[in-house]
């Protein structure tokens, strides 16, 4: 999400000041928006959605108690540097803060965030799923309004699949079993294995049935590390060897490189998510020669007849413990994009995809005949019933120490120096050291 933020964000910051009763001394006293309202209280908020100004305009003209102030405080790692630097000083965070799922539990635990649950969670709990909760949740507390998701598919080339007698695999062995007929054929690499992706290695190990962490706020010195159990070994093993056997590449992926052979036809496949044809897009992917050519199917699965749905990123919106009103700042957070015009905007402009089920439920979206694969319904198809069946992921506040090590470990496995299974024991090793050199206790 990120990534691909940082590629579509356009436009620069205007400045306004807030109208009295805001909380101006919160985060950067400039909006980016301009408040309609300025005898209402004010909260401010960071967020790099693209959207982000025609949804906070539709949230302030549509309320009369609160008004928000936003501010683009950059995407990704910039906006969370930012965050933190505030945390440290104890002061300059904003009200609301746009978060990624899997960064929640890092803030959380540094009390910087503020449990939702008895902050208007019970109105909305119904409009998201099981999953969507469990992926903003530490523990039993809830610390994340949900917006987005990225529940995972695979998309592909119509053309090379015609070329080749392709047909979508519905299991990793008939991936692979493809991937061989099209390099025997002399056709292009059937995949990819980028390094610096190893969040979408974590869901695939979660599809197998690995269970990385254990992680209880109400047991924080406690955290549970299985990285090299049989599931996870088996899901690197099996991409190492399509990498050995050179069917799928090993270039990282959001680089100017990789998207020149996706444009290009070296690729049969991206294994991605349903935010990927607007990434895709920003970056240049779908026109010219490859328009029309794509198309997207559930993602293959390890065990048939036991089908396991996963996600790969996905943003929420926290209050932070720095907040001067969070029960007002809560009202921001589980408000801000759940209007109808706003999702709707979202999601037809493949900005987000939606989390909330009254769009989830919506035949507009489920029908939607979407542009970048040719006009398929790709949300009926496939993205739909992934968001669905998908039933979350446990986080912790090691995340990214892990995906560090995994990243690293991967590198190591397209340069043919490790073994899959040899990755995943460096990867335990490294990551339980880290944890008990933090002042964790590893079960």
């Amino acid at each position: 999400m990120a990534a691909m933020a940082t590629l579509v964000l356009a436009g620069t910051l205007t400045a306004c000041t807030p109208g009295d009763g805001g909380n101006g001394d919160n985060g950067d006293a400039n909006c980016t928006n301009t408040i309609p309202k300025t005898d209402l209280p004010v909260v401010t908020m960071w967020a790099w959605y693209p959207n982000m100004e025609l949804v906070v305009d539709n949230f302030n003209e549509q309320n009369d108690e609160v008004q928000v102030c936003w501010t683009n405080a950059g995407a990704g790692g910039d906006a969370y540097d930012k965050f933190q630097t505030a945390i440290s000083a104890g002061n300059g965070a904003p009200d609301v803060v746009m978060l990624e799922a899997d960064r929640i539990p890092t803030f959380q635990a540094q009390e910087a965030l503020v449990d939702l649950t008895e902050l208007g969670y019970q109105d909305v709990k119904d409009d998201f799923s099981e999953g969507a909760w469990k992926d903003v949740s530490v523990g039993d507390g809830i610390f994340g309004a949900p917006v987005d998701g990225g529940p995972m598919g695979m998309i592909y080339r119509k053309d090379i699949f015609e070329q080749y007698g392709i047909t979508p695999p519905t299991t990793w062995a008939e991936y692979e079993a493809a991937a061989q007929q099209v390099k025997d054929a002399g056709g292009p690499l059937f995949g990819d294995l980028g390094a610096n992706v190893p969040a979408v290695m974590m869901a695939l190990q979660y599809q197998n049935g690995a269970e990385p962490f254990e992680y209880d706020a109400a047991s924080p010195e406690n955290i549970g590390i299985t990285l090299n159990d049989d599931a996870s070994k088996e899901v690197l093993d099996y991409w190492a060897g399509l990498v050995s056997k050179g069917l799928v590449g090993t270039q990282d992926q959001f680089t100017p490189e990789y998207i020149s052979g996706v444009i290009g036809g070296q690729y049969a496949t991206y294994i991605s998510a349903a935010w990927a044809p607007g990434y895709l897009q920003g970056a240049g992917v779908g026109e010219g020669a490859d328009a029309g050519v794509w198309a997207t199917a559930p993602l293959p699965q390890w065990d048939p007849s036991n089908p396991v749905s996963v996600n790969w990123g996905g943003s929420a919106f926290s209050v932070t413990a720095q907040a001067k009103d969070p029960e007002l700042a809560a009202k921001v957070a589980f408000g801000v994009y759940a209007d109808d015009a706003s999702l709707k905007d979202g999601w037809e402009n493949q900005i987000i995809f939606p989390l909330n089920l009254k769009v989830l439920d919506d035949p507009a979206f489920q029908d939607y005949e979407v542009p970048f694969f040719d006009g398929q319904q790709a949300n009926k198809e496939v993205y739909v019933p992934a968001a669905n069946a998908y039933t979350g992921m446990t986080y912790t506040p090691i995340g990214q120490y892990y995906y560090s090590s995994l990243t690293e470990q991967i590198a190591a496995i397209n340069d043919g120096s490790v073994s899959g299974a040899e990755a995943a024991d460096a990867v335990q090793h490294d990551v339980v050291a880290y944890a008990t050199e933090q002042g964790y206790t590893v079960e």
